[in-house]
C-alpha cells in the first residue's frame, strides 16, 4: 500500500500518514454508487489534506456536469449541494487549510472550464463558506475544535429546497455520533430516524446568499 509521509516529526507527534491515490480510489470504488450520488454525505474524521474527500467531490461534480452542464443555474446549485455533502476534521491546522483550498480548486476548475467568463463570484463565495464550516480544525477524539477557546464541534446539515433555497441546521458532532443517530446525517439511505433535534436552525436562503445570511 502506498503511504505518503510529510515528515517523521509529524508521524511521531500525530501519527500522520497519508493514503496514496491508488488505494484511495480502490476503497472508494467499493462504495461507488454513494460517491456518485450528489447528496450522499461523507465525513472523514482525520481528513488530512483531503486524499479521500477530494476524489469524492470530483466524482460528484462529474455527475453534476453530466446532468446539468447545459444550464448554468442548475450546475451551480447542484455543485454547491455536492460540496455541502463533504465533511472533514483534522487536528493539524495546515492540513485543514490545504484541504479546504484543494476542494475549492476542484470545484472552481470545473466551474471555469464550463462557463468561463460567465462564472459568478457569489457562487464561489458560497462554496468557500460551506467548506469553511464543513472542514474543521478539531480533534475527532474529544469532539472539540482546536481553536481557542476549545468548544464542541458543530456541523451544518445543508438541504436544497424549493429549487434554489438552502436550509441549514447545525448539530453537535457528539449528537451525530450517538448510537441512535450516527447514520442519519452521513448516510441518506437510512430513513428510519430523522435529525429533529438541531442545536440551531436557520431560515431558508438562496444558495448564492448563504455566506451573507450567516452575518445577518
Amino acid at each position: 500500500m502506498e503511504e505518503i509521509v510529510k515528515s517523521k516529526q509529524r508521524v511521531a507527534d500525530h501519527g500522520e500518514v497519508l493514503t496514496g491515490k491508488r488505494e484511495v480510489n480502490a476503497m472508494l470504488d467499493l462504495v461507488k454508487p454513494e460517491t456518485e450520488r450528489i447528496e450522499s454525505r461523507f465525513l472523514e474524521p482525520a481528513c488530512g489534506t483531503g486524499n479521500f474527500l477530494a476524489p469524492i467531490l470530483a466524482r460528484k461534480l462529474a455527475v453534476v456536469e453530466k446532468r446539468y452542464a447545459k444550464l448554468q443555474l442548475d450546475f451551480e446549485r447542484y455543485a454547491v449541494l455536492a460540496t455541502s455533502s463533504i465533511y472533514g476534521i483534522d487536528i493539524l491546522e495546515d492540513n485543514v487549510q490545504h484541504c479546504r483550498q484543494r476542494l475549492f480548486d476542484i470545484f472552481d476548475r470545473t466551474y471555469r472550464r464550463l462557463f468561463r467568463d460567465n462564472t459568478q463570484d457569489a457562487c464561489r463565495t458560497s462554496v468557500q463558506f460551506i467548506l469553511g464550516r464543513n472542514i474543521i480544525w478539531g480533534d475527532a477524539l474529544d469532539l472539540k475544535t482546536r481553536t481557542e477557546p476549545r468548544v464542541p464541534i458543530v456541523f451544518s446539515e445543508w438541504s436544497l429546497l424549493n429549487g434554489t433555497m438552502l436550509k441549514r441546521r447545525d448539530f453537535f458532532l457528539s449528537f451525530l455520533l450517538d448510537k441512535q443517530h450516527q447514520l442519519t446525517l452521513f448516510n441518506d439511505a437510512n430513513q428510519e430516524v430523522n435529525l429533529n433535534e438541531p442545536d440551531k436552525e436557520f431560515p431558508l436562503v438562496h444558495f448564492l446568499e448563504v455566506a451573507h445570511a450567516d452575518k445577518r
